[in-house]
């Protein structure tokens, strides 16, 4: 794992412990994560992102002349607080969408790839997604 992203993680939860609610780190964790996990490198995600605001419309990243837009959960661990309710694309402005699925410790439990023609049809008509709705296409862990 890298170094910078498991000090980033250690000092979110030191937060959390401290003060009762974690700092809002699962976007940027899971685009790194979600660009790991299809083979980018550090170094090519980097550059990527340079230049890149956290308020880009319509995708995340680019790898490989592809544009991915990344959708994550974590769970706190607190009562009540399982996951239920998954983030919908709001606009199909990408290639890829990535769904992960984090632990507490925000360590990937599951994540899973969806084309945006298969995506588009499968959930343009449903207002409220749930995990299972995302768990049906390919899982990458």
């Amino acid at each position: 794992m890298n170094a910078l992203r498991q000090r980033l993680v250690e000092a979110a939860l030191a937060w959390e412990q401290a003060f009762g609610i974690a700092p809002s780190i699962t976007s940027a964790l899971s685009e790194f994560d979600a660009a790991m996990l299809i083979g980018c490198s550090t170094e090519e995600y980097s550059t990527s992102m340079c230049g890149a605001t956290t308020v880009q419309k319509g995708h995340d990243f680019i790898f490989n002349s592809s544009r991915y837009q990344v959708k994550a959960n974590r769970p706190s661990g607190k009562p009540g607080s399982f996951v239920t309710l998954v983030p919908k694309a709001k606009n199909y402005e990408w290639d890829f969408l990535i769904w992960i699925l984090n632990n507490q410790q925000s360590q990937i439990q599951e994540a899973w790839l969806w084309k945006v023609g298969a995506y588009r049809a499968t959930f343009d008509f449903i207002k409220r997604l749930a995990p299972s709705q995302y768990r049906k296409d390919k899982r990458l862990v």
